[in-house]
């Protein structure tokens, strides 16, 4: 299958996990308890994903001692990004870019559950 079919299919798969989460919660917790549930809501429905993915960095050939964390990487295709804000700002989708870059994924979703139905709260990014 061709790698857009596929990613398209991951970020229906994730969207809908993560509006039965949305669904059930609603908003106003914390991130990480979107984050766990997205997570038992995607093994629940047989997505491949990792969660918590560590990433190494090195500036100019050097390795940095920081470690860096992303909330999801859904079928080594899709970074996942969680978020409980007012509203998803530019920031957050200039974020989400460099995660994409950092991973080589092509696609990104920004998830935002502090509003009153999930829909308000989904950007998608390609590169």
């Amino acid at each position: 299958m061709d790698d857009k079919l596929i990613e398209e299919e991951l970020t229906d798969k994730i969207i809908g996990a993560a509006i039965e989460v949305h669904k059930y919660w609603g908003p106003g917790l914390l991130e990480s308890i979107y984050e766990k549930s997205l997570a038992i809501e995607l093994e629940k429905r047989g997505v491949p994903f990792k969660r918590q993915v560590e990433l190494k960095l090195s500036y100019k050939g050097v390795s940095l001692d920081e470690d860096f964390r992303l909330d999801l990487i859904v079928g080594d295709k899709v970074v996942v990004e969680l978020k409980v804000v007012k509203e998803l700002a530019p920031i957050h989708e200039a974020q989400l870019l460099t995660y994409m870059k950092l991973t080589n994924c092509k696609v990104g979703l920004l998830l935002n559950f502090n509003v009153s139905t999930l829909k308000q709260g989904i950007k998608r990014l390609v590169l």
